[in-house]
């Protein structure tokens, strides 16, 4: 029967299995290759040096020490190999395992993880698909209804066969070292005049030992998917955001030049000239983020423009902080939130007014502020102002799109005072430096 010390061993087993394939999970470059269903030569060696690094490791230890015979789990490791990286990486994932076991004089042991190592290749072939590979589990539903579906017959059967495997290859193991009793391979203590519950408890450890190191890998799978897949909507959302600036944007700029034509056509020229920057820029930018120093080119264009059309009713002020001009910024953030000061707060003031813009770096954070004299914003509008309307609402969501919750929007306004809109994000890195860091963390 099987005892407490063997079961304990058996469980170690398990336990070894599981942690080093949470360790191996934790490195990017192995994620990486998870991702992968076809692989290059040089991709599959890289493979297999990542099983046998673990693996191989855990049988040097069962070889300087035999009370670390729960740790050698050289057999699973090849078998786990080749069915994840195909042939070629179960083959030499099983050689390279083996090395301290065959320097011991175990040299039936190289043959047997090669093969066993090859045979995980065979599965991999011939699973239906390529993902069954990693829902293998024992346990099958007895449904009925879903054993008359042909795709779920192939993949029962897939999983049955996986599991006659991994039965076969320990079955394997105590044969060869029954036949080889000199220079064979390990025959762990637990099999000597092993019960036949005991048995298959130690088949039933093996199973484990492989199906719960690609459940876990498969679930890294799973989140770096999740993540790519949220990066693409993020995009998205951030291109549509965009594209919705931008229309509003030109529409409010070619009224200042329709009404300027007639009136003064020089004025309307060097409207024309600024508004041709504006277009030129916003065709040639598609990043998302871009110097501080570049979106007040662009405000200074835009604001000449709705000078022009206001005369000396709008004045505009700057207070920018030299060390910000090369501060990472969302692209277009700013002239929305100018767009509503000069509409929302100046046009209808009979004297018009002033916006300030002020820029400064505290606290590792770069801070942006929006000010007028205008009219101010009631405060039953105020609470409402990130839902409603283009500009502010947009603003917020592509910063909400960009930082998450590492920023904040916030709008201050007093009736018949005027309305400060500040922004703080992070102080991202140096413009000149951003392309290196970016395809760096890419």
């Amino acid at each position: 029967m099987l005892d407490a010390q063997h079961l304990a061993t058996l469980l170690l087993r398990v336990a070894v299995a599981a942690s080093l394939a949470s360790i191996l999970s934790r490195f990017a470059a192995f994620q990486r290759m998870l991702m992968r269903e076809e692989r290059t030569l040089l991709q599959r060696f890289q493979l297999a040096l990542s099983f046998a690094a673990p693996y191989g490791t855990c049988v040097t230890l069962r070889v300087l020490n035999v009370n670390y015979q729960a740790v050698d789990l050289g057999l699973e490791g090849s078998l786990t190999a080749g069915m994840v990286g195909g042939y070629v990486s179960g083959l030499l994932a099983g050689v390279l395992i083996s090395i301290p076991a065959f320097a011991k004089g175990e040299l039936m042991s190289m043959p047997l993880f090669a093969g066993v190592g090859v045979l995980g290749g065979l599965l991999r072939d011939v699973a239906p698909e390529k993902e069954d590979i990693w829902r293998f589990s024992p346990l099958v539903s007895l449904s009925p209804k879903r054993w008359r579906q042909r795709p779920y017959q192939l993949r029962i059967m897939f999983q049955l066969g996986c599991l006659f495997t991994i039965v076969s290859m320990e079955l394997l193991r105590v044969s060869m070292a029954k036949l080889f009793s000199r220079g064979g391979v390990f025959f762990p203590e637990i099999w000597r005049g092993a019960h036949p519950l005991t048995a298959i408890a130690i088949c039933t450890s093996s199973v484990f030992a492989v199906m719960l190191p690609l459940k876990i890998w498969n679930n890294a799978r799973n989140e770096k998917k999740i993540e790519a897949q949220q990066l693409s909507l993020n995009e998205a959302r951030l291109a549509a955001l965009t594209s919705q600036i931008n229309p509003h944007f030109l529409f409010n700029t070619l009224n200042s030049v329709s009404s300027l034509i007639r009136t003064n056509p020089d004025q309307a020229r060097s409207v024309v000239y600024r508004l041709s920057s504006i277009l030129r820029r916003l065709l040639r930018n598609t990043d998302n983020l871009t110097p501080l120093r570049d979106e007040i080119a662009f405000i200074d264009n835009y604001m000449t423009i709705e000078m022009v059309r206001f005369g000396d009713k709008l004045r505009f002020a700057k207070e920018i902080d030299p060390g910000t001009l090369d501060r990472l910024v969302p692209s277009m953030m700013l002239q929305p939130i100018l767009e509503n000061s000069i509409r929302h707060g100046l046009s209808s003031k009979v004297d018009g007014g002033t916006i300030r813009l002020r820029s400064s770096i505290a606290g590792g954070r770069l801070h942006l502020l929006v000010e007028d004299d205008g009219i101010g914003i009631p405060e039953n509008r105020l609470a409402a102002l990130f839902d409603q309307g283009i500009g502010v609402s947009n603003v917020n969501e592509r910063l909400k799109v960009l930082f998450g919750a590492d920023y904040k929007m916030w709008i201050d306004s007093k009736p018949g005072e005027g309305t400060r809109t500040g922004i703080e994000i992070p102080d991202l890195i140096v413009a000149s430096e951003a392309g290196q860091e970016l395809s760096t963390a890419g």
